[in-house]
């Protein structure tokens, strides 16, 4: 209900995901007085759409302990209790990251093993793409909390991406041995004696050079590399675009490079990377971006499906607890 494009983007993504997946059901959980006309008119009746009434919004602004005090009756917090109460496998939300943080971990609570939870998405990548977190759950980290996310961000890379053993990197201001502070060098160490396949550490110049399945580091600046790459092709975007319309000459170049502008365009669409994975919980919350579109949010329900099939709760769980044995 509180996604920048409204309620309308959700039930388009529903209706599609529909139409892809024969042996799912999705549940709709807002304002039944406002779903309602728009179920109607885009899915239709189909019996595997059902509208689950909440009488309450919270608001992108919202502060988080305000919402998990004061909204109860909450789109976000009956979805997060439907979940718990075994009604439905996954929650995927476009709405306030830090009330859907505080809420899932209220409401589901952490795995054994899990300190804290952590944000987990998919990006691009030289030959394929990569998995990164923390991606601004926890601003700050322990070298357990980094071991942590490496154990979970494996899981979730084997899942997505078929990949057996996905090598896992610590994000750092150098490859040797001797560079980072201590956080990090205790954090390595742990991870060279374990099941993980750690390689090593690697630099931000690197993070897309097809080098590493899963980049460690902690929340502060994860997000601070995530918001840096998407200026970054905004940036890039510009200078593109600026330079194709200096003049009818570079007009009519880029009408004849228009097949290849529209493959990178397609390649590196974010749409086709949305939906971050709230990692560590006792149950599967997907955070999309709050102005994903249509295509974008169903790119989520998609990576919700996927790690309900492979459990990625479970598998978790049996990774440490296996370590703890």
């Amino acid at each position: 209900m509180s996604g920048d494009l409204g309620a309308e983007v959700v039930v388009r993504a529903a209706a599609a995901t529909l139409e892809k997946y024969a042996n799912v059901s999705l549940l709709l959980v807002g304002d039944e007085a406002e779903l309602r006309p728009l179920v109607t008119a885009i899915a239709g009746d189909d019996s595997r759409l059902r509208i689950v009434h909440a009488s309450e919004v919270v608001a992108m602004s919202e502060p988080p302990a305000e919402s998990l005090r004061k909204k109860k009756d909450s789109s976000m917090r009956v979805a997060l209790n439907l979940v718990k109460a075994g009604d439905a496998h996954a929650c995927v939300s476009s709405g306030n990251t830090g009330a859907l943080m505080a809420t899932a971990r209220f409401v589901l609570k952490m795995l054994p093993g899990i300190d804290r939870p952590a944000i987990i998405a998919e990006l691009p990548a030289i030959g394929g793409s990569l998995h990164m977190l923390d991606l601004g759950a926890n601003t700050l980290a322990t070298a357990e909390h980094l071991y942590q996310y490496a154990v979970m961000g494996s899981i979730v890379t084997s899942d997505i991406l078929g990949i057996k053993e996905p090598r896992v990197a610590l994000l750092n201001i150098g490859e040797e041995d001797t560079k980072g502070h201590d956080t990090v060098k205790e954090a390595a160490a742990m991870l060279q004696d374990s099941p993980v396949n750690y390689i090593g550490f690697i630099e931000g110049n690197e993070l897309f050079s097809g080098k590493t399945d899963v980049v460690v580091t902690d929340g502060f600046t994860g997000n601070v590399a995530l918001k840096t790459m998407e200026g970054t092709v905004g940036l890039a975007t510009f200078y593109l675009k600026r330079a194709f319309t200096r003049s009818w000459l570079t007009r009519l170049q880029a009408i004849l490079a228009r097949n290849v502008l529209k493959t990178l365009s397609v390649e590196m669409d974010s749409r086709n990377y949305n939906g971050a994975t709230l990692v560590g919980l006792n149950g599967i919350v997907i955070k999309s971006h709050g102005s994903a579109d249509a295509v974008a949010f169903q790119h989520a329900i998609d990576t919700a499906i996927v790690e309900v099939r492979n459990q990625l709760p479970q598998q978790i769980g049996t990774m440490l607890q296996g370590e703890r044995e």
